[in-house]
């Protein structure tokens, strides 16, 4: 396990990074959607099998579920603004090398370093973290957090009206125009987080949680291909079973691992992340199933008949509907907590399939069912990443976000691999051509409410969260990183580092490691050689003390976890000769 070093407070940055840093997210959701409007047509747009063509969706899903929790560690050690800009800029790469060929292998190659972006959400939502007051905090997160769904929605009708008056390769140029717009103002307005975590980047263990990802969605995303009790199907779920038993196994024996189990092992962090993957379900059947709907022809007597922009423009919505949600999310959650949205955003999310399954007989009724799948969906997904910033240390925010996000992939993977597989057995053959059918809608509808009604008993697992305390007004971000520091002080222990004589000594390196030998927390005393240092849990620490110029120091000491500061000044030895 390791921890935040920083030599001063991340809290410096403009009103404008917020927008910046959710337009980033929203740019980053574009690629989740943009083929959405030519699914139908990528076999003759590649001249290639339908079987081959769906890689080009496959492949985006892989990359990114890979690149997810990598780029939050990555983050987490050299700087999450860096990293984001790295992401964005892969992404870039990817659309332009998808805009500039209509060969198969290549088109798949450029999505796979599209899908790249997606470690784009949590590397934001960290960043968040670190810079912002904490009356802020919480509705940037929720619209960082939302961003995923606000891009899918809105790029729907725009593809669609791209797809529709010009060639399909513009929609990579505009993704590709999107992206370099993002990272110019990446450059012009975010700052660099100081936050960093300690150790070495665990190769291995990203090489070992790769392999088990690729081994465990492959078969999900290519089942109903492939046939789900076929030998390769079985064979590569059973292979990723061993990949990621002997990864954990590795990575609960490292002190840097790319993933800590011990703290993902937490309920407040396993439950979120296990109502997440259900949120994921139910978040994409709406995008699957209405659509569909719309677009299908009046004469199978329950299509609605709407054009592909049309259909998209009356889906969009549901984007829109998160978007807005960003702020009522951040007062309901301050006075009831996150927990309580997230169980009412799923609540929302249940009533929503419900009604939509008497409410299919018209476009205006899909506009209901976006709006208020919307809202529902807007507050279940605001409510994750508070969650998280609430269980984990600082340090580890890029990292275990990037699992949460990680975690609604797989969600959108299984309901994409379990609706498809509902749709198409149950359609009409006409002419050769499948045609879903109303029951098959309806029985998609129904499997979202059952997800979202397990995620709700998931939540209910979730500990007791305290809503925030009213926020007062600051006079400066000094002020807050001030009061931040006294608010640590109340859970940890704090004092002063002086010399042999008595004199403050400053910038000395103050670690905290627990009985394991694992360091547990670390910072650098002030001027005045005052520190502050949180504690993770109860129990008996050694605190180590270094600086130019002296010997070191360790000291033990037990703190009883509640917010009760421990006084404790450090005492270094005397100066040392240099040989």
């Amino acid at each position: 396990m390791t921890h935040t070093s920083t030599d001063q407070p991340a809290r410096r940055a403009s009103g404008a990074v917020v927008p910046v840093l959710a337009f980033a997210g929203i740019v980053v959701a574009v690629m989740q959607t943009l083929l959405v409007p030519v699914i139908k047509d990528l076999p003759q747009l590649l001249g290639t099998e339908p079987s081959n063509a769906t890689w080009v969706l496959t492949s985006t899903l892989l990359s990114g579920a890979v690149a997810t929790p990598i780029m939050g560690r990555l983050g987490d050690l050299y700087g999450k603004r860096r990293m984001l800009i790295v992401s964005l800029a892969v992404m870039v790469v990817g659309a332009l090398t998808s805009a500039l060929t209509s060969d198969l292998l290549t088109m798949i190659v450029g999505r796979a370093l599209q899908g790249f972006a997606m470690g784009a959400i949590p590397l934001g939502i960290g960043l968040m973290r670190d810079m912002l007051p904490r009356e802020k905090l919480g509705s940037a997160m929720a619209l960082m957090s939302s961003s995923i769904g606000v891009g899918g929605g809105l790029a729907l009708p725009a593809a669609a009206l791209i797809a529709q008056h010009a060639d399909w390769h513009a929609l990579f140029y505009g993704a590709a125009g999107l992206g370099a717009f993002a990272i110019a103002l990446t450059l012009l307005v975010v700052p660099e987080s100081p936050a960093r975590a300690e150790g070495t980047f665990d190769v291995l263990g990203a090489i070992g949680l790769s392999a088990g990802l690729v081994l465990f969605l492959l078969p999900i995303t290519k089942g109903s291909d492939w046939g789900w009790t076929s030998g390769t199907t079985l064979g590569l779920f059973g292979a990723a079973a061993v990949v990621l038993v002997l990864w954990g196994v590795m990575e609960l024996r490292l002190k840097a691992p790319l993933v800590d189990l011990r703290t993902t092992a937490r309920p407040a962090v396993l439950f979120t992340n296990l109502a997440s993957i259900m949120v994921g379900v139910s978040f994409y059947v709406v995008s699957l199933v209405l659509p569909q709907l719309l677009q299908l022809p009046k004469a199978t007597g329950y299509g609605l008949g709407q054009s592909m922009v049309t259909a998209g423009l009356l889906v969009a919505p549901l984007g829109l509907t998160m978007m807005l949600t960003a702020p009522v999310y951040a007062r309901l959650s301050a006075k009831y907590g996150p927990k309580a949205t997230l169980i009412l955003g799923m609540l929302i999310i249940a009533i929503g399939y419900g009604a939509g399954l008497g409410l299919m007989s018209a476009p205006w009724q899909s506009l209901v069912i976006a709006v208020i799948l919307g809202a529902g969906i807007g507050l279940a997904y605001s409510s994750l990443p508070a969650l998280i910033v609430g269980a984990v240390p600082a340090s580890e925010t890029g990292a275990a976000n990037g699992l949460n996000t990680l975690m609604r992939s797989i969600g959108t993977s299984v309901s994409s691999a379990v609706i498809g597989m509902v749709l198409a057995n149950t359609a009409n053959d006409v002419n050769g051509v499948a045609i879903p059918t109303m029951h098959g809608f309806r029985v998609s509808f129904l499997i979202a409410t059952a997800a979202v009604a397990l995620g709700l008993v998931l939540a209910l697992f979730l500990p007791r969260t305290r809503p925030a305390t009213k926020p007062q007004l600051r006079a400066s971000s000094e002020e807050d990183a001030n009061l931040e520091r006294a608010e640590e002080a109340l859970r940890g222990f704090r004092g002063r580092i002086l010399d042999a004589t008595g004199t403050p000594v400053p910038r000395a390196k103050v670690t905290l490691i627990d009985l394991r030998g694992r360091q547990a927390g670390a910072t650098l005393s002030a001027e005045d050689g005052s520190y502050v240092i949180a504690v993770p849990a109860q129990g008996a620490y050694v605190l180590a003390a270094r600086a130019a110029g002296h010997g070191p120091l360790a000291s033990s000491a037990t703190h009883a976890g509640d917010h009760r500061p421990v006084d404790l000044d450090l005492s270094l030895p005397g100066e040392t000769v240099s040989a």
